[in-house]
Protein backbone atom coordinates (compact mmCIF):
# COMPACT_ATOMS: atom_id res chain seq x y z
CA UNK A 1 0.00 0.00 0.00
CA UNK A 2 1.45 3.35 -1.05
CA UNK A 3 1.97 5.61 1.96
CA UNK A 4 2.11 2.78 4.49
CA UNK A 5 5.74 3.60 5.27
CA UNK A 6 4.84 7.13 6.36
CA UNK A 7 2.06 5.82 8.58
CA UNK A 8 4.53 3.44 10.28
CA UNK A 9 7.04 6.28 10.66
CA UNK A 10 4.44 8.63 12.16
CA UNK A 11 3.29 6.00 14.65
CA UNK A 12 6.91 5.36 15.67
CA UNK A 13 7.49 9.08 16.29
CA UNK A 14 4.38 9.33 18.49
CA UNK A 15 5.32 6.19 20.44
CA UNK A 16 8.91 7.35 20.93
CA UNK A 17 7.73 10.78 22.03
CA UNK A 18 5.35 9.39 24.65
CA UNK A 19 8.09 7.19 26.09
CA UNK A 20 10.47 10.17 26.13
CA UNK A 21 7.92 12.21 28.08
CA UNK A 22 7.80 9.51 30.74
CA UNK A 23 11.60 9.63 31.02
CA UNK A 24 11.75 13.44 31.16
CA UNK A 25 10.40 13.65 34.69
CA UNK A 26 13.25 11.49 35.95
CA UNK A 27 16.09 13.46 34.31
CA UNK A 28 17.69 16.34 36.21
CA UNK A 29 18.26 19.72 34.55
CA UNK A 30 22.03 19.31 34.25
CA UNK A 31 21.55 15.86 32.73
CA UNK A 32 19.11 17.28 30.19
CA UNK A 33 21.68 19.92 29.19
CA UNK A 34 24.48 17.42 28.58
CA UNK A 35 22.04 15.13 26.78
CA UNK A 36 21.12 17.97 24.42
CA UNK A 37 24.80 18.61 23.68
CA UNK A 38 25.32 14.92 23.00
CA UNK A 39 22.35 14.88 20.61
CA UNK A 40 23.76 17.94 18.86
CA UNK A 41 27.16 16.31 18.29
CA UNK A 42 25.55 13.08 17.06
CA UNK A 43 23.36 15.03 14.62
CA UNK A 44 26.39 16.98 13.35
CA UNK A 45 28.21 13.77 12.51
CA UNK A 46 25.15 12.19 10.91
CA UNK A 47 24.65 15.19 8.63
CA UNK A 48 28.35 15.73 7.96
CA UNK A 49 29.04 12.11 7.06
CA UNK A 50 26.02 12.04 4.75
CA UNK A 51 27.17 15.15 2.90
CA UNK A 52 30.81 14.01 2.67
CA UNK A 53 29.78 10.60 1.35
CA UNK A 54 28.34 12.43 -1.68
CA UNK A 55 31.19 14.92 -2.05
CA UNK A 56 34.26 12.72 -1.63
CA UNK A 57 35.13 10.26 -4.41
CA UNK A 58 38.23 8.09 -4.70
CA UNK A 59 39.68 8.27 -8.19
CA UNK A 60 43.14 7.49 -9.57
CA UNK A 61 44.49 6.69 -6.13
CA UNK A 62 43.38 9.92 -4.45
CA UNK A 63 40.33 11.60 -3.00
CA UNK A 64 38.57 14.25 -5.06
CA UNK A 65 35.53 16.39 -4.38
CA UNK A 66 32.37 16.70 -6.41
CA UNK A 67 29.10 18.58 -6.11
CA UNK A 68 30.72 21.69 -4.62
CA UNK A 69 28.92 24.11 -6.93
CA UNK A 70 25.63 22.31 -6.47
CA UNK A 71 26.00 22.66 -2.69
CA UNK A 72 26.86 26.36 -2.92
CA UNK A 73 24.10 27.30 -5.37
CA UNK A 74 21.49 25.18 -3.57
CA UNK A 75 22.21 26.70 -0.17
CA UNK A 76 22.61 30.28 -1.41
CA UNK A 77 19.58 30.40 -3.70
CA UNK A 78 17.45 28.28 -1.40
CA UNK A 79 18.33 30.37 1.65
CA UNK A 80 17.52 33.61 -0.14
CA UNK A 81 14.11 32.28 -1.14
CA UNK A 82 13.46 30.86 2.31
CA UNK A 83 14.45 34.12 4.00
CA UNK A 84 12.11 36.03 1.68
CA UNK A 85 9.24 33.68 2.52
CA UNK A 86 10.44 33.45 6.16
CA UNK A 87 9.65 29.75 6.50
CA UNK A 88 11.15 29.51 9.97
CA UNK A 89 8.81 32.16 11.31
CA UNK A 90 5.88 30.23 9.88
CA UNK A 91 7.17 27.03 11.54
CA UNK A 92 7.42 28.90 14.84
CA UNK A 93 3.89 30.22 14.39
CA UNK A 94 2.64 26.69 13.69
CA UNK A 95 4.44 25.48 16.80
CA UNK A 96 2.85 28.26 18.86
CA UNK A 97 -0.62 27.38 17.55
CA UNK A 98 -0.16 23.71 18.42
CA UNK A 99 1.23 24.76 21.81
CA UNK A 100 -1.92 26.77 22.56
CA UNK A 101 -4.18 24.04 21.22
CA UNK A 102 -2.73 21.49 23.64
CA UNK A 103 -2.65 24.07 26.47
CA UNK A 104 1.12 23.93 26.93
CA UNK A 105 1.70 27.70 27.17
CA UNK A 106 4.08 27.32 30.13
CA UNK A 107 6.39 24.96 28.21
CA UNK A 108 9.26 27.23 27.08
CA UNK A 109 10.89 24.46 25.03
CA UNK A 110 7.76 23.43 23.11
CA UNK A 111 8.36 25.40 19.91
CA UNK A 112 12.11 24.76 19.91
CA UNK A 113 11.53 21.03 20.33
CA UNK A 114 8.82 20.95 17.67
CA UNK A 115 10.93 22.79 15.08
CA UNK A 116 14.28 21.08 15.74
CA UNK A 117 12.96 17.53 15.88
CA UNK A 118 10.75 18.12 12.83
CA UNK A 119 13.79 19.26 10.84
CA UNK A 120 15.92 16.31 11.97
CA UNK A 121 13.43 13.60 11.04
CA UNK A 122 12.04 15.30 7.91
CA UNK A 123 15.07 16.66 6.07
CA UNK A 124 17.37 13.62 6.16
CA UNK A 125 18.24 11.43 3.22
CA UNK A 126 16.18 8.47 4.42
CA UNK A 127 13.01 10.59 4.56
CA UNK A 128 13.41 11.73 0.96
CA UNK A 129 14.65 8.49 -0.60
CA UNK A 130 12.32 6.31 1.45
CA UNK A 131 9.24 8.36 0.57
CA UNK A 132 10.15 8.27 -3.13
CA UNK A 133 10.62 4.48 -3.05
CA UNK A 134 7.29 4.12 -1.29
CA UNK A 135 5.58 6.26 -3.93
CA UNK A 136 7.19 4.70 -6.99
CA UNK A 137 7.35 1.02 -6.02
CA UNK A 138 5.28 0.74 -2.87
CA UNK A 139 8.49 -0.30 -1.11
CA UNK A 140 8.32 0.98 2.47
CA UNK A 141 11.30 -1.02 3.81
CA UNK A 142 13.56 2.05 4.04
CA UNK A 143 10.89 4.09 5.84
CA UNK A 144 10.38 1.17 8.24
CA UNK A 145 14.09 1.25 9.06
CA UNK A 146 13.86 5.04 9.43
CA UNK A 147 10.88 4.59 11.77
CA UNK A 148 13.06 2.56 14.13
CA UNK A 149 15.79 5.23 14.09
CA UNK A 150 13.27 8.05 14.54
CA UNK A 151 11.72 6.18 17.46
CA UNK A 152 15.06 6.24 19.29
CA UNK A 153 15.78 9.85 18.27
CA UNK A 154 12.39 11.12 19.47
CA UNK A 155 12.63 9.21 22.76
CA UNK A 156 15.85 11.11 23.50
CA UNK A 157 14.66 14.50 22.28
CA UNK A 158 11.27 14.25 23.99
CA UNK A 159 13.14 13.54 27.22
CA UNK A 160 15.00 16.83 26.65
CA UNK A 161 12.47 19.12 24.94
CA UNK A 162 9.22 17.69 26.21
CA UNK A 163 5.90 17.38 24.41
CA UNK A 164 6.90 19.65 21.52
CA UNK A 165 9.03 16.80 20.15
CA UNK A 166 6.01 14.52 20.02
CA UNK A 167 4.17 16.86 17.66
CA UNK A 168 6.95 16.49 15.09
CA UNK A 169 4.75 13.59 13.99
CA UNK A 170 2.53 16.13 12.23
CA UNK A 171 5.21 17.45 9.80
CA UNK A 172 6.53 13.94 9.14
CA UNK A 173 3.05 12.79 8.14
CA UNK A 174 2.48 15.77 5.84
CA UNK A 175 6.04 16.03 4.43
CA UNK A 176 6.75 12.37 3.71
CA UNK A 177 3.18 11.79 2.64
CA UNK A 178 3.42 14.62 0.11
CA UNK A 179 6.70 13.28 -1.30
CA UNK A 180 5.21 9.79 -1.58
CA UNK A 181 2.13 11.04 -3.43
CA UNK A 182 4.24 13.23 -5.74
CA UNK A 183 6.52 10.28 -6.52
CA UNK A 184 3.50 8.08 -7.22
CA UNK A 185 2.21 10.54 -9.84
CA UNK A 186 5.60 11.70 -11.20
CA UNK A 187 7.68 8.57 -10.71
CA UNK A 188 9.02 8.47 -14.26
CA UNK A 189 10.55 11.94 -13.79
CA UNK A 190 12.39 11.11 -10.56
CA UNK A 191 15.89 10.06 -11.59
CA UNK A 192 18.57 8.48 -9.42
CA UNK A 193 20.58 11.69 -9.82
CA UNK A 194 17.78 13.78 -8.31
CA UNK A 195 17.41 11.38 -5.39
CA UNK A 196 21.18 11.44 -4.76
CA UNK A 197 21.35 15.25 -4.92
CA UNK A 198 18.39 15.62 -2.56
CA UNK A 199 20.11 13.31 -0.08
CA UNK A 200 23.30 15.38 -0.41
CA UNK A 201 21.68 18.75 0.28
CA UNK A 202 19.44 17.27 2.98
CA UNK A 203 22.49 15.95 4.84
CA UNK A 204 24.08 19.42 4.75
CA UNK A 205 20.95 20.86 6.35
CA UNK A 206 20.98 18.14 9.03
CA UNK A 207 24.55 19.21 9.86
CA UNK A 208 23.27 22.76 10.48
CA UNK A 209 20.48 21.45 12.72
CA UNK A 210 23.09 19.62 14.79
CA UNK A 211 25.04 22.83 15.36
CA UNK A 212 21.85 24.59 16.48
CA UNK A 213 21.08 21.84 18.98
CA UNK A 214 24.58 21.54 20.41
CA UNK A 215 25.71 25.15 20.40
CA UNK A 216 22.58 27.29 20.38
CA UNK A 217 20.77 28.62 17.33
CA UNK A 218 23.30 29.64 14.70
CA UNK A 219 21.46 28.84 11.46
CA UNK A 220 17.92 29.51 10.27
CA UNK A 221 17.58 25.99 8.94
CA UNK A 222 13.87 26.42 8.29
CA UNK A 223 14.64 29.27 5.90
CA UNK A 224 17.24 27.10 4.17
CA UNK A 225 14.74 24.37 3.26
CA UNK A 226 14.10 25.64 -0.31
CA UNK A 227 17.68 24.52 -1.03
CA UNK A 228 16.14 21.08 -1.55
CA UNK A 229 14.24 22.40 -4.58
CA UNK A 230 17.35 23.62 -6.44
CA UNK A 231 18.67 20.16 -7.50
CA UNK A 232 15.22 19.24 -8.80
CA UNK A 233 14.90 22.44 -10.84
CA UNK A 234 18.44 22.03 -12.18
CA UNK A 235 17.87 18.45 -13.33
CA UNK A 236 14.60 19.42 -15.03
CA UNK A 237 15.95 22.41 -16.96
CA UNK A 238 19.44 21.05 -17.74
CA UNK A 239 18.29 18.85 -20.68
CA UNK A 240 16.42 21.83 -22.15
CA UNK A 241 19.48 24.06 -21.95
CA UNK A 242 21.72 21.54 -23.74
Amino acid sequence: MIGFGTLINTAAVVAGGLIGLKLKNGIKQNMQAILMQACGVATIFIGGSGALSKMLVFQDGKFETQGTMLLIFSLVLGSLLGEWIDIEKKMDILGEKIKKAVKAEKDNLFVEGFVNVSLIICVGAMAIVGAIQDGIRGDYSLLTAKAILDFVIVVVFAAVYGIGAVFSAVPILVYQGAITLAAAFLGSFVSDVIVSDLSFIGSALIFCVGINIGFGKKFKVGNMLPALAVPIIYELIYPVMN
